[in-house]
């Protein structure tokens, strides 16, 4: 028997507004028809909704990243907007670059603001969601968020999600966008990373120290002497190489 999802109480920067995520002028119209019905605009719409889709889930795909079955899916008409973005979110490209660079915790913030387009309602939605996680797995989880009232009421079977945004009084831009407030991965993801590197990889990275015979950060007179020498020498040796080339090219 699978846990109910936990009550939580909703948060809001605002007093005066009741809904985080009110105001839904940023969702745009519904998209009708397919590209399989041939029409231009038609597969311009698929188009667009498609980079659209990618844009919220991945801020930005390179062509590997990209699904060719369920792009081809979506222009036939055969699964819908919503089917196409939980696709995404269960691909190998979201795995490796998302859920397994972050916690359960920070996970519940990268997904409730790509899907449902708002900040989470604070620890106690975030626990909600990450218990979700822990008992039914990531893909139970994402299947869940897509489920809910307000999901289906905001985007339905056929919108992109998008930040929905507030307009208050008084304030001349939006909230921050998603990408910035949720970053691909935390600061103890990367330092995680740099305790796994190898001793050698990090002393290499480590800056070089002058030799105690330099002096003011200047090796010794003679030292750069030889070296000019070695240069001069050097260069006079490549420009006879190249001389000699290009005669013998002349010639024959």
């Amino acid at each position: 028997m699978s846990l109910p999802l936990l009550s939580y109480p909703l948060e809001t920067q605002n007093s005066r507004v009741s809904n985080l995520a009110g105001d839904k002028s940023t969702v745009k119209g519904s998209l009708q028809g397919s590209a399989g019905a041939g029409s231009d605009g038609a597969r311009g719409s698929i188009d667009a909704l498609i980079e659209t889709a990618y844009r919220q889930i991945f801020f930005h795909a390179m062509r590997s990243d990209r699904e060719p079955f369920l792009e081809s899916q979506l222009r036939a008409g055969n699964i819908t907007t919503r089917d196409f973005i939980r696709g995404l979110l269960l691909s190998e490209r979201f795995q490796q670059g998302y859920y397994q660079c972050n916690s359960n915790y920070r996970m519940v913030d990268q997904v409730v603001g790509r899907v449902l387009g708002r900040p989470v309602h604070g620890d106690g939605e975030r626990r909600a969601w990450s218990i979700v996680i822990g008992t039914k797995g990531f893909a139970g989880f994402v299947d869940q968020l897509l489920n809910t009232e307000e999901y289906m009421q905001a985007f339905g079977y056929d919108l992109v999600p998008s930040q929905r945004s507030r307009v208050l009084p008084g304030q001349a831009q939006g909230e921050m966008p998603i990408y910035q407030a949720y970053p691909r991965y935390g600061s103890d993801w990367r330092d995680s990373l740099q305790r796994r590197a190898p001793s050698g990889q990090a002393d290499a990275m480590a800056p070089m120290e002058a030799s105690a015979a330099w002096v003011n950060g200047q090796p010794p007179a003679w030292a750069l002497k030889a070296w000019l020498g070695i240069a001069v020498v050097g260069g006079l040796e490549l420009t006879r190489v190249l001389l000699t080339i290009a005669i013998s090219m002349v010639r024959n």
